[in-house]
């Protein structure tokens, strides 16, 4: 069979002025085959004739009428459950390495003659018009502070014109955190464009209740920088593609670097925070051309900063606890019967009482979840140890695990006062430091001694006893001891 290349070589040596025969025999083929080819004046790929024909039986032909019919009433039917039906009601009939004939077949079907798909529309941007964002779960890159999984949320936050982007740590899509992450991006841009598009955002919303006030917040937000809100239909993530696109980008670019820095693991929040900004600014230097376009198209920033806080007025009750957003919290003993003002932020939540903020506590995530300081409340505790054993919130009276240890050696010295003496240390702890007692209990325990608070409030005065006898004294330096050296060797010379 000859070839492309030797009907082409025949041509040019036939255009040359070579005779038929000498072509045919420089070319490479009889000289019949070369006269075909010339009078054709077509290469033997192009005289090919297209197969049409089935070169084996088709196994399915007797039944495709009702896979035909499967596929038209249940477009989103797989050829492999299709397969496993027909195996079922044909036993022996179709082997497992039929599958894939099956489903060249069905691909065929729904290629030319199955409903249309879906067809997206590019979109034409334009500077200063419009900026998109959403939550991004980033679990999946093992991110870990102080070697404990740091599960955690971005909000992203990018202009679609140029791709300038920006991200802040979150931890639920609430609110408030959309509000924090919308807010730092604007105010890092240093300008507001026209338009912005999120999702539906359903899982930040639980009722209607939470819908109404949700919106109405938005609404709020948007109001303040002077922006029209775009808002994507539910299950139709592509309607917001920028921010979808932007967030794959995103996290490969973060799992790239974490891939060049040769670990996962950050001290502190502070650290990865300061490598998510690195990572931002390596993306976005190459976008400074278009981000300046963008940049004369913004409008104004206002004068201040919208509160990201959303805010409850709980009493606080007679075990002094608060209780918001389903969780519950304590507070100093001394608020108990009185009406606090609690600021929920994205992270934290403060506590307020007579326009001074009296708490900051860490917002717990999720819902019946309680976070109990024992310093609000052991001093009334040691006064009622008896309420200690079926404590409600027992569980988070041990700060760290060598309390909980010493309360444990507690119980197997002395059962009956096990009790009075554990809350004897916790208020040592509140009294003197937490840090402190810690290490003199990890001192006793390592020790294999007695625990009480005697003992913890005798390790506690050697330490610092130790602290002081080791603390060297430096006098104050004398200057007049160099006036007196610069003097002598000025005499010298």
């Amino acid at each position: 069979m000859v070839t492309d290349h030797q009907i082409k070589k025949l041509w040019r040596l036939l255009n040359e002025g070579g005779t038929l025969t000498m072509g045919a025999m420089k070319a490479g083929m009889a000289r019949k085959t070369a006269r075909k080819y010339r009078d054709q004046g077509k290469l033997p790929s192009e005289m090919k004739s297209e197969h049409r024909w089935r070169t084996r039986r088709d196994p399915f032909e007797e039944l495709w009428p009702w896979v035909a019919e499967q596929l038209g009433e249940f477009p989103g039917l797989e050829a492999k459950t299709l397969f496993e039906v027909l195996q079922r009601e044909s036993p022996g009939r179709f082997s497992d390495g039929q599958l894939r004939t099956l489903q060249r077949r069905v691909k065929i079907w729904r290629a030319t003659e199955g409903p249309g798909r879906e067809v997206m529309f590019p979109q034409k941007h334009y500077p200063g018009e419009l900026c998109a964002s959403d939550f991004t779960r980033m679990g999946s890159l093992g991110i870990t502070i102080g070697g404990d999984l740091f599960d955690h949320l971005l909000y992203h936050f990018v202009l679609t014109y140029s791709n300038w982007e920006d991200v802040s740590i979150c931890f639920s899509e609430s609110y408030e955190s959309l509000s924090f992450g919308f807010q730092n991006a604007l105010w890092r841009l240093g300008g507001v464009p026209k338009r912005h598009r999120t999702d539906s955002l359903s899982s930040a919303i639980n009722n209607l209740n939470e819908a109404e006030e949700f919106t109405r917040r938005y609404k709020a937000l948007l109001n303040h920088y002077r922006m029209d809100g775009q808002k994507t239909q539910g299950g139709e993530a592509h309607e917001n593609g920028d921010a979808e696109q932007s967030h794959h980008r995103f996290k490969r670019a973060i799992d790239q670097a974490l891939m060049l820095r040769g670990d996962r693991d950050f001290v502190d929040r502070a650290s990865y925070e300061s490598f998510l900004r690195e990572t931002l600014a390596q993306r976005n230097a190459g976008r400074h051309a278009r981000l300046n376009e963008e940049m004369e198209a913004l409008a104004e920033l206002p004068p201040r900063r919208l509160e990201d806080a959303k805010k409850f007025h709980p009493r606080v009750g007679p075990s002094s606890t608060i209780r918001v957003q389903h969780n519950v919290y304590s507070v100093h003993s001394r608020l108990i019967r009185e009406r606090v003002e609690v600021r929920l932020y994205a992270d934290y939540l403060d506590v307020w009482y007579a326009q001074r903020r009296v708490e900051r506590l860490p917002r717990l995530r999720g819902e019946d979840k309680h976070r109990i300081d024992y310093r609000h409340i052991i001093e009334w505790l040691v006064r009622k140890p008896g309420a200690f054993a079926n404590y409600r919130y027992k569980s988070d009276l041990f700060p760290t695990s060598r309390f909980r240890i010493a309360y444990d050696m507690l119980k197997t010295q002395s059962p009956a006062r096990a009790d009075k003496e554990y809350l004897k240390i916790l208020y040592l702890a509140a009294q003197e430091g937490e840090a402190a007692v810690n290490v003199a209990l990890g001192l006793l325990q390592e020790a294999g001694g007695r625990i009480d608070h005697t003992t913890i409030e005798q390790e506690l005065d050697s330490v610092r006893n130790g602290q002081k006898a080791q603390d060297p004294h430096i006098a104050d330096v004398d200057l007049r001891l160099y006036d007196e050296l610069c003097v002598g060797v000025e005499e010298a010379s």
